[in-house]
């Protein structure tokens, strides 16, 4: 991956990261501020045959081309099956093999036999001279016993191995891993260079900002939601519809998405109790006046207990109109107006 294609508050990460020495990054933040094409471009450019002046993947030679289709033989990428499958890497064979047969699903988590493989993956020799790479992602994905497995390594790395852990939640990760790392916090973009990145992607221009604002400002999220039609004008009628107990408002969604999307009005609300500023909604798009304390703590922490069973439910239409009950009573409490 080389610069032209990152974003150019990634650039400005990767050419800081480049300068640094150390096997082992973390790159840390919320979601959609590009930790994964940020580990992407920094493992390519370490893999590099012709590197720029700058230390940059040049995207063109043989290694740059290998990893662009997949196929680099020092360059292991973990991540859970779905998302291996969603960005087009290839699973390995006996986890394709039993994916196929219908022996079971694609994992969700990453799975320890895939440390393993990788773990002996980096003690091996590296095959075009330039070191070997391990990209985890998203790290918090690794159970305890999968991190056990590449804690040692991490410690005492084999070789010329480097590793890149991009986190969406490293809160999450073992302090023993994290205390192994050089840890980066990822960097917001600057004002109005978000919208221009986002029009660049294709995102109509009168959407960039509405879509940045129901992202939360993290424009990975934002250019997400708009490549799967998420309409801002439908958003921004979300507090309304709840009030109203409306399913069909979040029925395009699926429980941990409606989920998502419930707890930034929640998030929302407590802004406004606080006299805060709202992160995801416009002030006019929520109640003049938001609930009390107690009730949306209340829903606050049902919301958090939904999120545990969302990618499980016994039951995803029985949930979501659960969910938009408690969103509406919620709503409604004593000595909330509704919103008009």
């Amino acid at each position: 991956m080389t610069e032209t294609t990152l974003a150019p508050w990634l650039v400005r990460q990767l050419r800081e990261l480049l300068g640094q020495r150390g096997h082992a990054r973390l790159l840390q933040g919320p979601s959609g501020l590009g930790q994964y094409p940020l580990g992407l471009a920094l493992a390519s450019a370490w893999l590099c045959d012709t590197p720029a002046a700058d230390g940059s993947a040049c995207g063109q030679c043989a290694s740059c081309h290998a990893i662009e289709v997949r196929t680099h033989a020092d360059l292991r990428v973990l991540m859970p099956e779905v998302q291996m499958q969603a960005l087009g890497w290839p699973l390995p064979e006996k986890a394709q093999s039993e994916i196929d047969d219908k022996k079971r699903k694609p994992s969700r988590e990453i799975r320890v036999d895939a440390m393993r493989e990788a773990v002996e993956f980096a003690q091996r020799t590296d095959a075009r001279g330039r070191g070997k790479v391990v990209l985890v992602y998203p790290a918090e994905q690794m159970n305890t016993v999968t991190a056990n497995a590449l804690l040692k390594t991490l410690e005492e790395p084999v070789g010329d191995v480097r590793f890149v852990l991009a986190s969406e939640a490293a809160h999450q990760l073992l302090p023993t891993i994290r205390s192994r790392c050089q840890a980066h916090a990822m960097l917001w973009p600057e004002a109005g260079e978000a919208e221009v990145w986002l029009a660049g992607q294709g995102v109509p221009a009168d959407q960039a900002a509405p879509l940045l604002r129901a992202a939360g400002g993290r424009p990975q999220d934002a250019l997400d939601a708009a490549r799967a039609g998420r309409d801002p004008a439908r958003w921004a009628q979300l507090p309304r519809a709840m009030s109203r107990g409306d399913v069909s408002a979040l029925s395009d969604r699926s429980p941990a998405e409606a989920i998502e999307a419930l707890q930034k009005l929640c998030h929302d609300l407590f802004a406004l109790r606080a006299g805060a500023a709202p992160r995801y909604f416009a002030p006019a798009d929520l109640p003049s006046n938001a609930p009390d304390w107690m009730a949306l703590t209340r829903w606050s922490k049902a919301l958090a207990a939904s999120a545990r069973t969302a990618e499980h439910p016994f039951n995803a239409g029985l949930m979501l109109e659960a969910l938009v009950s408690a969103a509406q009573n919620t709503l409604n409490s004593a000595g909330t107006r509704r919103p008009t």
